[in-house]
C-alpha cells in the first residue's frame, strides 16, 4: 500500500485503490482515495 496525506483530514494514510499514473512533465505519482473521507489523494513520486 501506498501512503499519502489526506488534505481534509489532515493526517497521513494509506491510499484506498491507488494506481500508478504520469503527470504531464512524466514524472511518475501514485493516484487514490483516502479510505476515511473518500477524498482524492495524490503522491509524487514511484509507487
Amino acid at each position: 500500500m501506498v501512503e499519502g496525506y489526506c488534505m481534509k483530514c489532515k493526517a497521513k494514510r494509506e491510499m484506498k485503490d491507488a494506481k500508478a499514473v504520469t503527470m504531464k512533465n512524466g514524472k511518475p505519482a501514485a493516484q487514490g482515495t483516502c479510505p476515511k473521507c473518500s477524498t482524492k489523494m495524490f503522491k509524487i513520486g514511484k509507487m
